[in-house]
């Protein structure tokens, strides 16, 4: 496995299809309910995740422990791959950046976004996973398809088509299973096992 491949798992965090019928975002009902389900989301902006985390990018892939801990705008990724018994930690405080466990020591950038692409060539957009996470839109420019439990079943967003296969029962509902593809360049399989207060 290539060494940058786990930090493009972290920066993916998603990937692949989901077979339940969709109903259009035109749904103005839909759209206020998400609406509302994302401002109750901005109410709580520190949360913490872990779970596994696997990844496949032309022809390579890769599978880890994964642990996301937010604060706002600033977060900790932590990644952790069994067969190689290597970690890597991402980082983004205020206007630092830092990737933690690639050979030649810590990297530091503006951003985590700008610090990614410059340690593994990869254009990924950081922030906004944060959002698509926990179900919800980066941006205004999203378009989003409901499946019949009335939760996002695929946005697409940045270039992205964020699925989501399986929600938990807290309110507001928590994705369990998001996956995400950016064409064919990328795919990410996130499975949530634990969301916790940091």
């Amino acid at each position: 496995m290539k060494p940058w491949l786990p930090l493009l798992c972290l920066a993916a965090l998603l990937s692949a299809c989901t077979p339940a019928p969709l109903r259009r975002s035109g749904d103005a009902a839909l759209l206020s309910a998400q609406a509302a389900r994302e401002a109750a989301l901005a109410e709580t902006p520190d949360w913490s995740l872990s779970g596994r985390l696997s990844v496949s990018a032309g022809g390579d892939g890769g599978s880890g422990r994964l642990d996301w801990r937010q604060q706002g705008g600033d977060f900790e990724i932590r990644l952790a791959a069994p067969v190689t018994g290597k970690s890597w930690r991402l980082r983004q405080q205020g206007d630092v950046a830092t990737l933690e466990g690639l050979e030649g020591g810590p990297r530091t950038a503006a951003n985590a976004e700008t610090l990614l692409f410059e340690a593994t060539g990869w254009r990924l957009p950081v922030q906004a996973l944060a959002a698509w996470a926990r179900g919800a839109r980066a941006g205004a420019g999203a378009d989003i398809e409901f499946g019949p439990d009335g939760l996002p079943a695929l946005i697409s967003e940045q270039g992205w088509q964020v699925e989501y296969r399986e929600w938990d029962a807290a309110e507001p509902a928590r994705p369990r299973r998001v996956f995400a593809r950016q064409g064919d360049q990328a795919s990410v399989r996130l499975v949530v096992e634990a969301w916790d207060a940091p």
